[in-house]
């Protein structure tokens, strides 16, 4: 099984590393690899597409973030794997603003255009769930604004009776190409924006973008055992294709509430238990509500100690598949409560035990005194 890398190694920076340091080491990466250096070079093909989706993750402050707390199952494709770039073309298409800025013009590569078909925008969406609901899996309907094709000019952006025309700029390509050096790289083209069509009489709709916005329900099932910084990925759920290129994908970013009775420890599910002193010495018998079907009853012996833990396997929180199978434990963290107050008859008893198990004890002049003098 390949371990992939981390992201910072990729780079060659510290953790600590500036956004600055980040986009120099990646420039640096991106000339060295480039594939119109290195063709027919699929070693250096790869180092490409791996320093591409390294800085996708350290140039974005959130999935940075997430990166540093989870590793690669924060920032992976679908939440539980690594998805990274498929070829260098895909690089390309989702890094065009980001190759202007670390290039000074076009996406990078000389590549074909306007006209061709490309695939629609991903979309976002940050969903909060609850602690139960994580453990046992629900499904959320939830409403994305997004873009889709417009119905009046068919996502052509020319009104109706009129069709766009080949932009006599870049030809259709949507690009012009500039000469640099050994490169030859790809700049948009200033007349029609990257189309590679002009439009004459847009549509009074979609004023010429081919694209209206419309909210959608959209049903997400939210797997057991899913957890912070996850993401789920529906496929063909984001903004419309341009030129009848597929659609584009939605990526739901999973937080899960807190709760009061319960943490987690990876698929561990950690209670926290309160128990008398009495309890404690003498043992006793709980119930537990853990999302069974029903409340789990749990023998607490006799002469637990504070802070001490119980594991019950089996008990815990689905794994996902990525993970396993099966579930996690269920531990319970015994917390032992001293009162603070006690009676004079429950003092008497009390000294009356000290006596009879050989502690020393304050007499009757020290803290009893206080609350009962």
């Amino acid at each position: 099984m390949t371990t992939k890398r981390n992201y910072y190694e990729i780079l060659q920076v510290s953790k600590s590393a500036s956004a600055d340091e980040i986009k120099k080491a990646y420039r640096k990466l991106a000339v060295q690899y480039h594939p119109d250096r290195n063709p027919g070079d699929k070693v250096a093909e790869e180092k490409f597409k791996e320093a591409a989706e390294a800085y996708e993750v350290l140039s974005d402050p959130a999935k940075r973030q997430r990166f540093d707390q989870f590793g690669h199952a924060g920032v992976s494709g679908n939440g539980f794997g690594g998805a990274g770039f498929g070829n260098v073309d895909d690089v390309f298409e989702h890094f065009g603003s980001i190759f202007e800025d670390l290039f000074g013009m076009g996406g990078g590569r000389k590549r074909g255009g306007g006209n061709r078909a490309r695939k629609g925008g991903d979309l976002r969406y940050d969903l909060k769930v609850s602690f139960k609901e994580s453990v046992l899996g629900t499904e959320k309907k939830i409403q994305i604004p997004r873009k889709t094709s417009c119905t009046s000019c068919e996502g052509s952006g020319a009104a109706k009776g009129t069709k766009p025309v080949t932009c006599s700029t870049c030809r259709g390509q949507g690009q012009v190409a500039v000469q640099q050096g050994f490169f030859t790289y790809a700049s948009t083209c200033p007349d029609c924006n990257g189309s590679g069509k002009s439009i004459s009489t847009p549509c009074g709709d979609c004023k010429g973008t081919g694209f209206q916005t419309k909210s959608s329900n959209i049903n997400v099932k939210i797997p057991a055992g899913i957890d912070t910084g996850m993401r789920l990925r529906v496929s063909g759920e984001g903004e419309g294709g341009i030129n009848g290129g597929t659609p584009g994908d939605l990526y739901v970013f999973i937080e899960v509430e807190a709760s009061p009775q319960f943490k987690r420890e990876d698929f561990d599910l950690v209670y926290s238990l309160k128990i008398g002193v009495a309890q404690a010495i003498l043992g006793t018998d709980v119930s537990i509500d853990c999302f069974e079907d029903e409340p789990r009853q749990v023998e607490i012996p006799a002469g637990i100690q504070p802070g001490q833990r119980l594991v019950i396997q089996g008990a815990g929180i689905p794994k996902l598949e990525k993970y396993g199978r099966g579930k996690g434990d269920l531990i319970i963290e015994v917390n032992v409560e001293i009162p603070m107050k006690v009676n004079k008859e429950a003092e008497e008893h009390l000294r009356a035990f000290a006596q009879k198990v050989g502690q020393n004890v304050k007499n009757n002049n020290g803290f009893f005194d206080k609350i009962f003098g």
